[in-house]
């Protein structure tokens, strides 16, 4: 099966704050619906690399989307972060964002369609080498990853960060083409360790190749700083889980890849 969506994409130069990083704005479709990504490589490396896939949480591509792209881009990938939402479509409140993520998480083939062409943008951009390519998301984006996953998609790895861990649409024996790893908070009230327990079994029955990392701390959100210090809000940033959370996925990403990232 042929995992190559339809989409045309054109590119717009932006600015950037790691040094040599390249940041680019791009265009594309998914079935007639405009998107609008965001790529970011280190120019003074030459020839064709990985590249990561990125997936925002559930207001929509952002800035913190975009500075784990940059930061990949820093460590010698090209890296991508997809818009699942379309064009323009940025949630500003919480009620927003529950709307239109609900869109996508009642409609599992919906957003696996987007995630697609995120994937076939990226397998042939001219700088990637397409056999290998993984993918990372954030709460909302972590479903997302898991789906591509569950699709089928020849990723050579795919993380999820405090993200949505369950499937009306779980897979089958022979789907699964990565490695999986699942960032968790063990005091997350919105993604259960009953959540976490149905992947594991569903993980299990199917011979994927996973992990989990649990932080025994961390709430939802632990990565972001800009959920705050509280956890009794149930979402808070915690410091030792993001920092410990990102080491690892590079040791991660540098065994999917069999290779060193190229800078640090």
């Amino acid at each position: 099966m042929k995992y190559i969506a339809a989409f045309l994409f054109s590119l717009v130069v932006c600015s950037t704050t790691y040094a040599g990083v390249i940041t680019k704005t791009i265009n594309y479709q998914d079935s007639g619906t405009d998107l609008e990504g965001y790529l970011a490589y280190d120019d003074s490396i030459p020839g064709k690399r990985p590249a990561v896939i990125v997936i925002h949480e559930w207001k929509g591509l952002d800035d913190y989307a975009k500075m784990r792209a940059d930061k990949l881009a820093s460590l010698g990938y090209v890296a991508f972060a997809a818009d699942i939402y379309g064009k323009g479509v940025r949630p500003k409140t919480h009620q927003e964002a529950g709307e239109v993520s609900g869109m996508y998480r009642n409609n599992r083939e919906l957003m696996r369609g987007r995630a697609k062409a995120a994937y076939g943008f990226v397998k042939n951009y001219e700088l990637v080498d397409p056999e290998r390519i993984a993918a990372i998301g954030y709460c909302f984006g972590g479903a997302a990853v898991l789906e591509m996953a569950r699709a089928g998609l020849p990723l050579k790895g795919v993380a999820t960060f405090h993200g949505a861990l369950d499937t009306p649409l779980p897979a089958k024996k022979g789907d699964i083409k990565s490695k999986i790893l699942i960032f968790h908070g063990a005091k997350d009230p919105f993604v259960t360790m009953t959540d976490l327990l149905n992947l594991q079994h569903e993980l299990i029955e199917v011979g994927a190749d996973w992990q989990v990392v649990i932080f025994g701390d961390a709430v939802h959100r632990f990565t972001v700083a800009e959920a705050g210090d509280d956890p009794s809000k149930g979402a808070a940033y915690n410091k030792e889980a993001d920092e410990r959370s990102w080491e690892i996925l590079k040791q991660f990403l540098n065994e999917v890849f069999l290779s060193e990232v190229i800078s640090h």
